[in-house]
């Protein structure tokens, strides 16, 4: 494979690892199921000013990233199920992504260098479940990605620059809220204080730039919300940006989960930071653009989301990129020793996992070998196993290109970096074709739901419900068509014939004599969480 098929060969990549897992499942417990759930209310009609869950106000997140997956979903139902064209918006923010952080490491580090920039963000082991899942945060790694290219390009062009960084404000904004906005912010202005490359009349004109551009993202929506209700507003501001960052956790230890985090949702981007690091240190290049802004821009947000109320490795996506653009100096000089090692354990821990994955998928499907089938249909009851051609077809294909690409690509110095992309896009993509569906039995509430209606009776008015999760009533809306009333937040629950309550398999909520329970249920395999529904005995 030459050099001049490079960028045909990432491109098609890029796809190959953007496309499996996107289609031809339901939405996921937790996060994808309450995140359609306010997508699908916007599809029914609902208003997109204050995001819904069946009716209720889930001002969790602004609408934007809800929006662009309503408007994916309606523009593909003609041949998708809502669900999945909701989905496919994910593979475009994370497209956009790739694309603005290719542009920021051609600005930072020369017009080579982008498709490294793509690549190392490719590997990165903590985007490859999260970059499939329909989940406002991969729009909000768009706009870290953004706010990058914006920044490094106001260095020679203020107008360009400055409109992508306060674009890059706006976006964030509208998918996450205040404090992932006040990241850029930070990082913006502590630029000119760290280094003479920012500190200049042109990045300050830029910054001024990117005021105006982010002031419409900024002042539209908040000013619509109060307008509709101030209470909403206040409620969204206090509980969704003050309380959720500025809450009582401490921060030693938010910093301690995120640094246990990032050494396996990172890898292998940041001990090539660190190589790149110790090489601009040796050569005196550690005031670098290239060192100075990603360096930075980590630190901040490492010690914002540290600092947060609550954690969870999903929070860690906007320090993918610019570990990626830290990273990118340390693949060309490579030395051969490590270079080797990499390249060769790429190779056969992905062709073990290969083949492995090709004997599970016979146990699986054809029921060879006996005992792994029979262990893999009690982990997962209710799949309904079977041979069939469209995923084995797709997965013969990425096995095949695997082998194709270890056969045909030519020795140099990316090429341990583009094995181990092709390696996990082959393992990603075997896994969400040939397991899907039995992943999926697991994850979805379609069977679970549809078990409950087959016991509700023919006529009833109403459901009500008792600590019934945002992602268990967006499900029951999207599958049943109910709407349930919270008795916490809505006294017409009070009058109605239903009650469905949700808790823990050995802790059921005490419930007045007048219920009498005519169902009790939960997702195959799920040993955490039970449904229960009541049904009144007495009229009130």
């Amino acid at each position: 494979m030459t050099l001049a098929l490079r960028p045909l060969l990432i491109a098609v990549l890029c796809l190959a690892w953007l496309l499996p897992g996107l289609i031809a499942h339901d939405p996921w417990k937790p996060d994808e199921a309450y995140t359609f759930g306010a997508v699908y209310e916007i599809l029914q009609g609902g208003g997109w000013i204050v995001p819904q869950i069946a009716g209720e106000p889930f001002l969790d997140k602004p609408p934007l990233f809800y929006l662009s997956a309503a408007a994916s979903a309606w523009l593909l139902s003609p041949i998708l199920p809502l669900h999945d064209g909701a989905r496919l918006v994910a593979g475009l923010w994370i497209g956009l992504a790739l694309l603005f952080s290719a542009l920021a490491s051609r600005e930072l580090h020369g017009e080579r260098r982008g498709l490294i920039a793509v690549l190392l963000l490719l590997g990165s082991l903590g985007l490859v479940v999260r970059g499939h899942q329909l989940i406002v945060d991969v729009a909000a790694l768009a706009g870290f990605a953004v706010a990058y290219y914006g920044a490094a390009l106001a260095l020679r062009r203020t107008v360009s620059g400055g409109f992508w960084l306060g674009t890059a404000c706006g976006l964030v904004f509208m998918t996450q809220g205040v404090p992932e906005a006040m990241m850029l912010v930070v990082i913006a202005l502590l630029l000119p204080l760290l280094s003479t490359h920012w500190r200049t009349t042109q990045y300050a004109a830029a910054l001024g730039v990117a005021l105006a551009a982010a002031l419409p993202w900024l002042v539209i929506w908040p000013a619509l919300l109060y307008r509709h209700d101030p209470a909403l507003l206040n409620a969204w501001f206090t509980a969704e940006n003050l309380t959720r960052f500025f809450g009582t956790r401490d921060i030693f230890a938010g910093l301690g989960y995120y640094l246990r985090t990032l050494p396996w949702y990172a890898f292998p981007v940041w001990p090539l930071a660190l190589w790149a690091l110790w090489r601009a240190r040796r050569m005196g290049q550690l005031s670098a653009p290239g060192v100075i802004l990603p360096a930075l821009g980590f630190i901040v947000t490492l010690l914002m989301l540290g600092s947060a109320a609550e954690q969870r490795e999903l929070y860690a996506l906007p320090m993918l990129v610019p570990l990626a653009l830290l990273a990118v100096p340390g693949i060309t000089p490579l030395r051969p020793g490590p270079a080797s090692g990499w390249y060769w354990f790429s190779v056969m821990a992905f062709t073990f996992f290969i083949f492995t994955g090709w004997f599970y998928w016979g146990a699986l499907e054809l029921g060879v070998p006996g005992k792994l089938h029979n262990h893999l249909h009690t982990i997962r009851p209710g799949y309904n196993f079977g041979f069939r051609w469209l995923p084995f077809v797709l997965g013969l294909a990425y096995s095949a290109a695997w082998f194709v690409l270890l056969a045909r690509l030519q020795r140099n110095a990316e090429r341990p970096l583009i094995i181990w992309v092709g390696g996990i896009t082959a393992a990603w993509a075997l896994l969400a074709t040939l397991f899907i569906g039995w992943v999926d039995t697991s994850k979805s509430y379609r069977s679970v739901i549809a078990d409950m209606q087959r016991a509700m009776p023919p006529q009833y008015g109403c459901v009500a419900s008792r600590e019934l999760g945002e992602t268990q009533r967006a499900m029951l809306h999207y599958f049943a068509g109910i709407r349930t009333q919270p008795l916490e937040t809505r006294t017409r629950g009070a009058r109605c014939e239903l009650l469905l309550t949700q808790g823990a398999p050995l802790d059921e909520l005490v419930i007045p004599q007048e219920w009498k329970k005519i169902w009790e249920g939960h997702r195959p395999g799920d040993k955490d969480e039970r449904l229960r529904l009541y049904h009144r005995t007495t009229r009130k």
